[in-house]
């Protein structure tokens, strides 16, 4: 029994700690996504670029003498566009690149614009000067922040959840501290169903750690109690063994769903927590049991 109630906890337990980091991530892209600027045969000639360019798509342009200098430039894609005689220095690019474009007689000077970046490109008399130098990740950060603040909170979530859990261990019984606080679980991950934006995801998630943590905490009293002195350390280490597997398991499957679906690892969790709490359900009390 304790082993199904091991797997089962860590499998939705740390396969929802995954999952709910890479939701808000997830939105946050397709709000992104949504909201991008597309620009269709456009010609801009004799023209100085001096500010920066955000999620853009640049379609069957033309570009014709023109200056970009000193800009960041943020999730923008050039397509079937043409520069000549363009001059870029000191550009600061991310997720940016350049796709079957005609480049003429232009020069990169002090750019993150690498060779990888242009993608089917012609590139005639182009020069490339002072290329930035050093590991330039081309990644965002500017919703990072967000994504360390749900860790965090889900992290801070459990504090009342081992007061409470610590304060009726003695009075309730590990035994239905495990139940109770799994089945109530399975309730929380239910209702991600009716999590359509950020806020929600976020409360359901310091709902659910907040809930799941007075679970752990009555699975560790309870192994203690229930194996003797001898067998103890080896319960705890294959025990703990099989919680790394489910929690490898359930952050890998669940992971993989991100963007896809959200009905499956919901499922999932949902039957495991269930069929944890109510195995629970069947183990000997153990709060006046003398520790051998």
């Amino acid at each position: 029994f304790m082993a199904i109630i091991w797997f089962t906890m860590a499998f939705s337990y740390y396969g929802l700690g995954v999952r709910f980091p890479d939701m808000i991530k997830y939105l946050q892209q397709e709000e992104y996504e949504s909201k991008v600027k597309v620009f269709h045969r456009e010609r801009v000639e004799r023209f100085h670029f001096n500010f920066s360019l955000e999620n853009q798509i640049h379609r069957e342009g033309e570009y014709i003498n023109d200056k970009f200098i000193n800009i960041e430039m943020k999730s923008v894609k050039f397509e079937d566009s043409l520069f000549e005689d363009c001059y870029f220095e000191d550009i600061k690019s991310t997720e940016t690149m350049f796709e079957n474009c005609t480049i003429r007689s232009t020069v990169f000077y002090n750019t993150d614009l690498y060779e990888e970046k242009f993608i089917d490109c012609k590139l005639e008399n182009t020069t490339f000067l002072h290329n930035k130098r050093g590991c330039h990740l081309d990644i965002g950060e500017e919703n990072d922040v967000l994504i360390y603040l749900v860790s965090f909170l889900g992290s801070l979530a459990v504090l009342p959840g081992n007061i409470i859990s610590a304060l009726f261990m003695e009075k309730i019984g590990r035994v239905k501290i495990i139940g109770l606080s799994m089945l109530i679980s399975a309730g929380c991950t239910f209702f991600l169903f009716l999590s359509f934006s950020q806020a929600a995801i976020i409360a359901w998630q310091c709902l659910f750690c907040g809930v799941s943590v007075a679970a752990w905490n009555g699975i560790e009293v309870i192994t203690v109690e229930l194996y003797p002195a001898s067998k103890r350390a080896t319960a705890f280490g294959v025990l703990n063994a099989l919680c790394k597997l489910a929690a490898i398991l359930g952050s890998s499957i669940f992971a993989s769903f991100v963007g896809v679906t959200k009905v499956v690892p919901i499922l999932l969790s949902c039957a495991a927590l269930v069929c944890g709490g109510l195995v629970a359900l069947k183990l000997p009390e153990t709060r006046e049991k003398i520790l051998l």
